[in-house]
């Protein structure tokens, strides 16, 4: 946080801009800021928590694997458990919706990247199904709930391109000019903008991270090794997103590599591992109730908002 507010003739030479691109930059941190409002209220006046269950699956009974997903299937699970305790829930599988890919804006400066994805602007002919559906979804969520198998000792390709994609989510604002949302030099400025104004005091003054106070879970399904360094790298990307992992918000089933893949199903749907599902939906649903009960809205969970 700084430590004096600096006057806008001040701002305007250290930014090297007129007061017209000045009041751009002021109106999109003052309209972020209402928007960390409506994250709040939308928190405290909902009346059921609302469960979004991803899987990253690309198998189909109906497709070319002529097989249902394994770990869709204990996805689908974990959200019958959740309803019998009192959630609204939605299963999205990612295989039908049309994701495309993240151009890493953001790493050229913060404000490159927009929220919505300006790369594929909502309800124009450019959006695709992560601009025009499943930003919203998300944001809607209490809880969300991953889903994927291990593919190469990795998550699937769907939901590591859906995972890229959030990063419109995680911190990112409107376009200073949108017009030429793609404007890098102005976009930096717009950056050292908020370097120099954002207040820690003030949720939206800066970056904000829409993720903030949503409960994650975690399932994994597969054939041999590879689910820890899933877990682990769905942990360390949503964790800093802003997510909450309440004790045992993940579970694996795996199979044996001594064993062909035909017999995997029997043995990952177990009933072992069916009862794992319902322990996890527990757990998340204890978390987002607690969350909710202790009316902790989103932004009371701190970070940085200079950075990201």
């Amino acid at each position: 946080m700084p430590k004096k507010k600096l006057p806008d003739k001040e701002l305007m030479e250290i930014l090297d801009v007129d007061a017209e691109i000045l009041a751009r930059f002021r109106k999109v941190q003052k309209e972020t800021i209402e928007e960390a409002k409506r994250l709040n209220e939308r928190a405290r006046n909902r009346k059921k928590i609302k469960v979004l269950g991803i899987s990253g699956s690309s198998r189909d009974e109906n497709d070319m694997a002529r097989e249902s997903s394994n770990s869709e299937k204990l996805l689908k699970k974990c959200l019958e458990s959740c309803e019998e305790m009192g959630a609204e829930t939605e299963l999205v599988p990612l295989r039908k919706y049309r994701i495309e890919h993240c151009k890493a804006c953001y790493s050229t400066t913060n404000t490159q990247c927009h929220f919505y994805c300006s790369c594929y602007p909502k309800g124009t002919p450019l959006g695709d199904d992560m601009s025009n559906k499943l930003y919203d979804k998300v944001l809607d969520a209490d809880v969300i709930v991953f889903a994927t198998p291990v593919n190469n000792f990795k998550m699937s390709a769907l939901m590591a391109t859906f995972i890229d994609r959030c990063i419109s989510l995680d911190g990112s604002l409107q376009p200073a000019d949108p017009k030429r949302p793609k404007d890098k030099a102005l976009n930096t400025k717009h950056m050292k903008f908020i370097e120099l104004t954002a207040d820690n005091d003030v949720p939206g003054s800066g970056l904000l991270r829409r993720f903030l106070g949503k409960t994650a879970g975690v399932i994994v399904t597969g054939h041999e090794e590879g689910a820890s360094m899933v877990i682990s790298s769905l942990f360390m990307a949503l964790n800093h997103f802003g997510m909450v992992f309440p004790p045992f918000s993940n579970m694996y089933a795996m199979s044996d590599v001594c064993k062909s893949t035909y017999e995997d199903k029997p043995i990952v749907l177990s009933e072992c591992y069916a009862e794992e599902t319902n322990l996890l939906a527990k757990n998340l649903m204890t978390s987002a109730k607690m969350i909710r009960e202790g009316n902790v809205n989103p932004t009371k969970w701190v970070y940085d908002y200079r950075a990201n």
